[in-house]
């Protein structure tokens, strides 16, 4: 699938809005854009009539090379992403192969990174909202948060915060994330998943 080289990218952030969710299992896609914004030296801001937060500039070293990008935090909460990703898009008229979507991943154990484009949304309910609206191929970045302990319900897990263990490479890893996004984008997804699929 080809992308205009000139179309500019949509890097979404999966999480849910508000102070008592920051820390969540569920807000790694948030950490990341956050992240992401700091590094391109920008703050996110309300996105017009787009239940969102956007931030926009550059991703890449000074000229030809970069990349012009959005990067946005929907505020919708989580089952509901997919209405302002769809409003973004149109706006900045972003093909839907230049949407990358940063997500918190069950199956997958904490702080591994795999990238992929299009498939399924795994129960995932951001995934499944995006894909309701814009179909699947889109592009994205699976941030591991591994499976909840004993009998503990999947819910219940993803709206915990990190454990204090996992803090204590949560910023590393979230980093890494960063750095997968980057690579995506400026070199594309066979650099990136040979890079980063641990």
């Amino acid at each position: 699938m080809t992308t205009d080289a000139n179309a500019p990218w949509l890097i979404v952030g999966l999480g849910n809005p508000g102070p008592e969710y920051a820390a969540n299992r569920h807000n790694v896609g948030f950490m990341v854009a956050d992240l992401l914004a700091e590094r391109i030296g920008g703050r996110f801001k309300r996105a017009g009539k787009a239940q969102a937060q956007v931030v926009e500039g550059r991703i890449g070293p000074p000229g030809p090379g970069n990349r012009r990008v959005v990067l946005a935090k929907p505020m919708s909460y989580m089952n509901l992403s997919g209405g302002p990703v769809n409003a973004l898009k149109d706006f900045y008229k972003v093909p839907v192969a230049n949407i990358v979507a940063i997500h918190d991943e069950l199956d997958i154990d904490y702080g591994v990174l795999r990238l992929k484009l299009g498939g399924g949304d795994n129960g995932h309910n951001g995934l499944k909202s995006m894909t309701k609206v814009m179909g699947p191929e889109y592009h994205r970045v699976r941030f591991g948060i591994g499976r909840p302990p004993g009998r503990m319900q999947v819910a219940d897990f993803v709206l915990k915060d990190f454990s204090s263990a996992e803090r204590k490479e949560l910023d590393y890893f979230v980093d890494r994330a960063a750095d997968a996004v980057e690579c995506l984008v400026i070199e594309g997804l066979e650099r990136a998943q040979s890079t980063y699929n641990s």
